[in-house]
């Protein structure tokens, strides 16, 4: 058993120190946010995450895992995670790192000058590479260590992504001692996931783990996000071809996918990705590269944000010409806010901008969502919400589904097409079965079909 900090319990906090304490670690969470520790400590999820409740829940009863607003609290600990969050700069393409350094700054500030043996502060935040030697410098003051171990969790996956990772990445300091020290310990937190026994009934697979530097570490998350962000882009303006040509770009997407060269996963064209990392992540990773000279190394990178920014405008400009050259006046249900289905997180979210980008030109709208509900009346109060699809429809000229749900798959298209005004569909995610809804009496408007 290892003593375990997490500081910052976001999406990525909150689920690693669950996750550390069901693999039987002493784990306290620190979070500035009043009202979200005092959620988490009362084991209850201040946000939606499949899977989630119950291993908060039960760790929290077990005893293994408290949260709480004083620092103070981490300083037993002999590993200290950095999970907060790195969101674009307000003034530029960048990574603001301002809750890391309040973060990094607080935890020196409680750290002992002298300790009997050196604490580890591990990084899972994604930063700019040169973050993790700059902060390793300020920790040596209070003789602790720095390793950077980026995280690679998917919204809607990430407790499995968490104790299931399909890798485990080490960025170590460059001294021999000083990183074979820092190896055993993250090796001691991860020792159950990397073994692969068995921990209370459930099976452990097998972990690979990659030991690197620091900078090759940073690089990890970003460089990973920066290609998949490419897969996706690319296959949506396969898209744009295949509706100016009348070719099918879900058969190409099949076809092309089975070359294990390319692969099949995120080949899915539809209105593109959102969230809190991808759009962001290659925003910064270019920015960064810039910073360092290398000012032509990452310009696709642009390319690919913009075929992902267009997929936006095109749903809007299918659903005009459908009806009619233009959506004033025109009732449309967006069936979805969050940015993917198993999630209630609406950063970013294609679905978000679609709805108000028809509501800015002139359409009535109403948004439907089976969890963002919340979030939205938080974050976007601008947007007309409904809690059901059946008030998102009534009387609609058109639907556009924009987040993958399984709900919205599975809807009988004659059961919707009786409460519509006009049957036309914009399928955003290439997700519903077409020729039903087609053979339901709908004009169908898929992306690339």
């Amino acid at each position: 058993m290892t003593r375990i900090s997490v500081i910052g319990c976001g999406y990525l906090g909150a689920v690693h120190a669950a996750s550390m304490a069901e693999v039987g670690h002493q784990v306290v969470g620190i979070d500035t946010d009043a009202e979200k520790i005092a959620l988490l400590s009362q084991g209850k999820a201040p946000f939606y995450e499949p899977g989630f409740d119950e291993l908060l829940r039960r760790n929290v009863e077990s005893g293994r895992l408290t949260f709480s607003t004083d620092f103070a609290d981490a300083t037993q600990a002999e590993i200290h995670f950095i999970g907060v969050g790195t969101p674009q700069r307000p003034d530029g393409q960048g990574a603001d790192l301002a809750y890391v350094h309040a973060a990094t700054d607080a935890l020196l500030a409680v750290l002992p000058d002298h300790p009997e043996r050196a604490s580890l502060v591990a990084g899972k935040s994604t930063v700019p590479v040169g973050t993790a030697a700059a902060l390793a410098e300020k920790f040596s003051a209070k003789g602790a260590l720095v390793a950077w171990n980026p995280e690679f969790l998917r919204e809607g996956f990430a407790v499995d992504d968490t104790l299931r990772p399909d890798r485990l990445v080490y960025g170590l300091p460059a001294d021999p001692e000083q990183a074979k020290l820092a190896e055993a310990k993250l090796d001691a937190a991860y020792a159950k996931i990397l073994s692969g026994e068995t921990y209370e009934g459930r099976d452990w697979t097998e972990t690979p783990k990659v030991v690197t530097d620091y900078a090759t570490a940073e690089l990890v998350k970003v460089a990973a996000n920066s290609f998949l962000a490419t897969k996706i882009s690319f296959i949506n303006a396969m898209a744009e071809i295949c509706d100016a040509t009348g070719g099918n770009v879900t058969t190409l997407a099949e076809a092309i996918g089975y070359d294990d060269r390319i692969g099949k996963k995120f080949l899915r064209a539809g209105v593109g990705f959102g969230g809190g990392c991808l759009p962001k992540d290659i925003r910064a990773f270019q920015a960064r590269v810039d910073e360092l000279g290398l000012n032509e190394t990452l310009d696709f990178l642009s390319d690919i944000d913009a075929v992902n920014v267009r997929q936006r405008s095109r749903v809007v400009t299918k659903l005009a010409d459908a009806l009619g050259g233009s959506v004033e006046g025109k009732t449309i249900a967006v069936l979805g806010a969050a940015f993917k289905p198993d999630s209630d997180d609406i950063r970013d979210s294609p679905a978000v901008d679609v709805a108000r980008r028809l509501i800015a030109a002139g359409a009535v709208v109403r948004v439907t969502d089976p969890k963002a509900g919340p979030v939205v009346a938080k974050y976007a109060p601008d947007l007309p919400f409904v809690d059901t699809v059946d008030l998102a429809v009534d009387g609609a000229d058109a639907i556009a589904v924009l987040t993958e749900w399984t709900e919205f798959r599975q809807l009988d298209p004659v059961e919707v097409a009786g409460k519509m005004s006009h049957n036309i569909v914009l399928d955003g995610r290439n997700c519903l079965a077409k020729q039903a809804w087609m053979h339901a009496g709908f004009s169908y408007l898929g992306m690339g079909q």
